[in-house]
């Protein structure tokens, strides 16, 4: 009976979401996209498992009048952390990483600090790794593997004593993926090529090389000083390739996410792991898992994640009681990804 209700469940779901919803959802995506003056956007939907719609809308390159398309391929900013983390997850169910060990365990040219810094700590953004400084934000320098920028942050002091607070920070992937590498013997690159994007049927992500051409890439803009779009400042995410250095359509972010909600890449168990907000040492939750946000978007759970970075913003949001994913990828840096989101789910569900 219980797997029948479920069946039914998701018959009236997928009934639910006709073509009707989808041209709804065009329309009201692009009016949020131009009262935003979003310069280009490229959106998906999933449910199931299975694409039900994808589209561009506006300019992917403004100087050359280049449209955006479903095809258009964006910085994933931030959405890198959660790829960075089922990695991590794949590892510990092979017995390979233990979320609880010191990540010098992994990564032993990671100096000793003042206090142990474990696996769980650094998924969860409470490891006391610093965030950027001056202007490691719009890095350009190059680096040629995820073990060289490391040397950005790796003899600073920790910000705090771990597991007392949140402190936001994609070093502390830098370092996740370095303890990839070391766990599985592959480049991050190819280990998240091969367990993960393969398997999710997601092959447009890869790292964002600044050096590669790479088709469809969209140009970046930001918003000037008197109101006025400009190009964005040029940025080598390479600086941050586990934490915010990966590229690919939407459709893909898309597949990704669905991937990893449906149990292709992990097993319930571990998946549970990362939908389970972290708590503080005085009991407080921190309304972030391992590698993914916790919340309610326009009366829906999710699990999602934002992306920010110049030139781009970003989010994945997964709806586990809907069997749907999102994602949505802008090339203008004063998007609000959040609101374009809430647009999306009431426009599928209200």
């Amino acid at each position: 009976m219980k797997f029948l209700s479920l069946a039914v469940a998701l018959s009236c779901q997928l009934f639910a979401l006709t073509p009707e919803r989808f041209l709804a959802l065009e329309k009201a995506l692009e009016a949020e996209r131009e009262r935003q003056g979003i310069v280009g956007m490229s959106a998906a939907v999933l449910v199931n498992g299975q694409v039900r719609w994808t589209r561009g809308f506006g300019l992917s390159d403004l100087e050359n009048n280049v449209a955006a398309r479903a095809a258009t391929m964006y910085r994933l900013g931030s959405i890198s952390k959660p790829v960075t983390a089922t990695a991590i997850m794949q590892l510990v169910e092979k017995g390979k990483v233990d979320l609880d060990e010191s990540i010098q365990r992994y990564v032993p040219l990671f100096p000793r600090k003042k206090w142990p810094v474990t696996v769980r700590e650094l998924l969860g953004h409470l490891g006391g790794i610093r965030s950027y400084e001056g202007d490691e934000w719009g890095s350009t320098k190059h680096y040629g593997d995820v073990m060289e920028p490391l040397s950005i942050f790796k003899n600073d002091p920790l910000a705090h004593e771990p597991g007392t607070k949140y402190l936001y920070t994609t070093y502390g992937f830098n370092l996740l993926g370095a303890a990839v590498e070391e766990a599985s013997g592959q480049r991050f690159a190819d280990y998240i090529r091969e367990h993960i994007f393969m398997p999710a049927r997601a092959e447009s992500l890869q790292p964002d090389n600044t050096f590669l051409i790479i088709p469809n890439r969209t140009r970046g803009y930001m918003g000037g000083r008197d109101g006025k779009l400009e190009n964005a400042i040029l940025a080598d995410t390479s600086n941050k390739i586990p934490g915010g250095g990966l590229i690919g359509t939407a459709e893909d972010v898309a597949r990704f996410g669905s991937a990893l909600m449906r149990g292709v890449l992990l097993s319930a168990k571990s998946f549970e792991l990362m939908a389970t907000s972290l708590k503080l040492r005085d009991g407080t939750q921190t309304g972030y898992g391992l590698g993914l946000g916790l919340g309610v978007h326009a009366k829906h759970r999710t699990l999602s994640h934002e992306g920010s970075q110049p030139g781009t913003r970003t989010i994945l949001a997964l709806l586990p009681d809907d069997h749907v994913t999102i994602a949505i990828m802008t090339n203008t840096e004063t998007a609000k990804q959040t609101a374009l989101l809430e647009v999306a789910i009431k426009t599928l569900f209200e």
